[in-house]
């Protein structure tokens, strides 16, 4: 078959003819069924599988199915049982007319491998129909002359049914005049005559009503009347004879309504009126009735209906010339109906298989059948699809083609196949049908995903909001459908140590990445992670990408004093000597800040101090140095605040305290702190002044007045005596001044924290400052003097 598939691009169609006419043979007949008509739908017709000698599960597996001409579906195959079935009501009469036997061609098609079967269904005929006069009453002139043994023609009954169940007698109802003789011809329809057995006598009975009755052949048979009324006439010896007993002509089954058929023509040797002679149509069936019609006086026959040649081909029309006596002759038309190329082709799919794999080699995509209701060369047909596309025909018995597939083929370069199919007859004009069908490639999955970068980076600022978008990451498959459905999914880097599912999530539909908890940049400052893209093919396809999430530093950490403590507990003092000159180093503030960059850059800054002139602070250090010698005049108690803050945007800021004591010594035993006790007293004179003024405004004003004197000048007695413990001339040892060269304290200090009491209540606590020389002897006097000092604090 090679060669010949490559010389179709120029004989395509003449040799799908031959290899069509070639294969028609190879069907197989499976006989022929019989069933009755009217039989309800689902009646049985035979067992198909048994027919053809297969097992139940053969026509399952190789999709038995009927096929018809014109497609159209009287039957039904059940698959499982292999029944055959009537899936509707049958009717003879609709299906065949008078045509008998009623053959109804069907074909049973088997695939894998491709095998059609012809077969035929006989509608059997039964009596469903009753004769029926189409002329229930008859009028007969008869001239009362007549001689006995004339015959008069009756109009015989229609009875749809056939064979047996058609007409098959005649009765008539008794009287003395007439009886009844039955004649057939050669198609086997029966027609009545009316022979006289007895002159008439005009004057004696001038008319007759006899009753003429049809009886079928079925059992019961049915039967219809019709009433023949019979009119006595004067004398008319001449009856009117045809110029041709027979017409035989042929017209095109397009001629036009209205147009001349033929013309008859009948004389009559008698003068008068009994010789004009009416034309009529005689024994005419209601299909001649609505077709023909003729002209009474001059004998045209006219087309009244549409001629169809793939209807009826062939019409015998009696046509009777009566004068006007009442005699009448008779002839017969033969209408021939000649075939014209006026149906174009008719395409019926049997199978239609779409998509179909890729991969698959030869693959058969659909089988169809066609046909043409006109005859000879106007029914002669040519089938072919375009030359452009990997698909060709072969054809069947019966003009069933089937359209296979001529190799693989790849979805990839082209999903769909539009198929055209195109069926032109033989005819003139020829005529063509052009039947298009889609064929879908279905989709193997033989491509993976491929992500649109090698490699992702993300940047995220810490502190974000859990939940936060960070991105997303996209792969394209080529494969479609399920093949082509993405899913995400993640995969720790071998590298990190972390829980990945408790930093990022994905979203495995769209490739969206979420960061689900707030992140600390001072904890970690980038991971990364491997994102697989796997298809929804099978086996699946899969590739993955490197996703970096590098976290970027806000400034959310202020700056944390290390030195002095701001955790409130007792707060500790630096000391310094009166002696210091501009410049000495009193302490130094040490902070850090948690963040990194410019946003852990410190620097300092004096906000508030007892004397503003006396200190200074260096902004990148820290440092607190003296501005100035310190004077006789300034406090011994000098509190600095110091903010330091660092150099992110917004900037954040922590203050400092520093308590700062000027000193001639490092002896001093303690001293008390003031302002505590001026703020109790105040409250408690306050109180007590409201108490009163609520009791009694006007009696005990005075009392309270006097008592107010009293307890405010109670108050300057004592703010008096603790002032003492602060002068001046109190005595410092000299010699427990370390000053160096440079103007700064040493490197290293030590001091204890002493409390002073007053009734058992700790007051005051402070910073001793001890040279470690010195260390030895101050330990038994500071026992005896401040019974409540405590650890020694060492700071380098």
């Amino acid at each position: 078959m090679e060669p010949e598939r490559k010389a179709i691009p120029q004989q395509r169609q003449v040799f799908f003819l031959v290899f069509l006419l070639w294969v028609s043979e190879a069907g197989c007949d499976l006989g022929r069924f019989t069933v009755a008509e009217e039989s309800e739908s689902g009646s049985f017709v035979t067992n198909v599988a048994m027919a053809l000698g297969l097992e139940l599960g053969d026509l399952s597996a190789r999709g038995a199915r009927i096929a018809s001409k014109g497609n159209k579906k009287h039957l039904q195959l059940s698959r499982e049982t292999g029944d055959l079935i009537l899936k509707e009501k049958l009717d003879r009469e609709e299906l065949c007319g008078s045509t008998e036997p009623c053959l109804l061609s069907f074909q049973i098609l088997l695939e894998n491998p491709l095998k059609i079967f012809r077969a035929e269904l006989r509608v059997e005929d039964i009596n469903d129909h009753s004769p029926v006069f189409l002329e229930p009453e008859m009028l007969l002139k008869i001239p009362e002359n007549s001689i006995p043994g004339s015959v008069l023609p009756l109009k015989n009954a229609e009875d749809l049914d056939v064979g047996h169940n058609a007409v098959q007698n005649y009765t008539l109802s008794p009287n003395y005049h007439f009886y009844l003789q039955t004649h057939s011809r050669g198609e086997g329809r029966k027609f009545p005559e009316l022979v006289l057995i007895k002159a008439l006598d005009r004057e004696e009975q001038a008319e007759l009503t006899l009753i003429l009755t049809a009886i079928d052949g079925g059992s019961p048979p049915r039967s219809g009347t019709a009433c023949i009324r019979i009119v006595v006439v004067d004398i008319n010896d001449n009856a009117p004879v045809f110029v041709q007993p027979r017409y035989e002509v042929q017209i095109p089954e397009n001629n036009s309504i209205g147009s001349l058929v033929v013309t008859v023509s009948a004389r009559d040797l008698d003068d008068g009126n009994y010789g004009d002679i009416i034309y009529s149509l005689f024994h005419s069936s209601e299909e001649i009735g609505k077709t023909f019609e003729i002209n009474p006086i001059s004998g045209d026959i006219l087309l009244k209906e549409k001629l169809d040649f793939e209807t009826i081909q062939r019409y015998e029309v009696d046509v009777e010339g009566t004068d006007g006596g009442g005699l009448s002759g008779k002839c017969t038309v033969i209408i021939q109906v000649t075939d014209l190329n006026d149906n174009a082709p008719e395409l019926a799919m049997s199978s239609l298989t779409s998509p179909i794999p890729e991969n698959a080699p030869e693959t058969v995509v659909a089988v169809f059948s066609i046909s043409d209701l006109d005859s000879g060369e106007n029914g002669r047909l040519v089938c072919s699809i375009q030359e452009d596309i990997p698909f060709t025909l072969r054809p069947s018995i019966e003009n069933f083609y089937t359209l296979i597939t001529e190799g693989r083929l790849d979805r990839e370069s082209k999903a769909q196949y539009n198929i055209t199919i195109t069926v032109t007859d033989l005819g003139f004009p020829r005529l063509q049908t052009v039947h298009s069908i889609m064929v879908f490639i279905s989709d193997v999955n033989d491509n993976p995903p491929v992500f649109t970068q090698t490699a992702y980076m993300f940047y995220l600022k810490e502190n974000n909001t859990p939940a936060l978008y960070l991105g997303n990451v996209s792969a394209n498959d080529r494969d479609s459908g399920t093949n082509a459905k993405v899913t995400y999914s993640l995969q720790p880097s071998k590298s990190e140590n972390l829980s990945l599912l408790s930093f990022i999530s994905i979203n495995s539909d769209n490739g969206h990445l979420y960061a689900l908890r707030s992140l600390d940049y001072e904890a970690i400052q980038t991971f990364q992670f491997i994102v697989r893209a796997t298809d929804g093919g099978f086996p699946a396809l899969s590739s993955q990408t490197l996703v970096q999430v590098v976290v970027l530093d806000e400034n959310d950490n202020s700056p944390f004093v290390l030195y002095p403590l701001q955790n409130g507990t007792a707060p500790c003092n630096d000391l310094v000597p009166r002696t210091a000159e501009a410049g000495y180093l009193v302490t130094k503030v040490v902070a850090v800040d948690g963040d990194s960059g410019q946003n852990s850059w410190l620097s300092y800054q004096l906000l508030k101090a007892t004397d503003p002139g006396l200190f200074t602070v260096w902004a990148h250090n820290g440092e607190v140095h003296t501005v100035r010698p310190i004077s006789d005049r300034d406090a011994i108690k000098q509190r600095l605040l110091v903010l330091v803050k660092d150099n992110g945007q917004p900037p954040l800021s922590t203050a400092a305290t520093l308590n700062v004591l000027l000193v001639d010594g490092f002896s001093e035993p303690y001293i008390k702190r003031q302002e505590s006790t001026k703020e109790s007293v105040q409250n408690d004179s306050l109180t007590l002044y409201l108490v009163i003024s609520l009791a009694s405004v006007s009696f005990l004003f005075l009392i309270s007045a006097i008592l107010f004197t009293v307890l405010h000048l109670w108050k300057k007695k004592r703010d008096a005596s603790d002032m003492s413990h602060f002068r001046a001339s109190a005595p410092f040892p000299s010699h427990l001044v370390d000053v160096n060269s440079t103007g700064t304290l040493s490197h290293s200090y030590q001091y204890e924290v002493c409390l002073t009491s007053s009734s058992g209540i700790n007051e005051f606590k402070f910073l001793k400052p001890i040279i470690p020389s010195l260390h030895a002897h101050h330990d038994a006097k500071d026992s005896e003097e401040n019974p409540t000092c405590r650890n020694s604090l060492d700071f380098s």
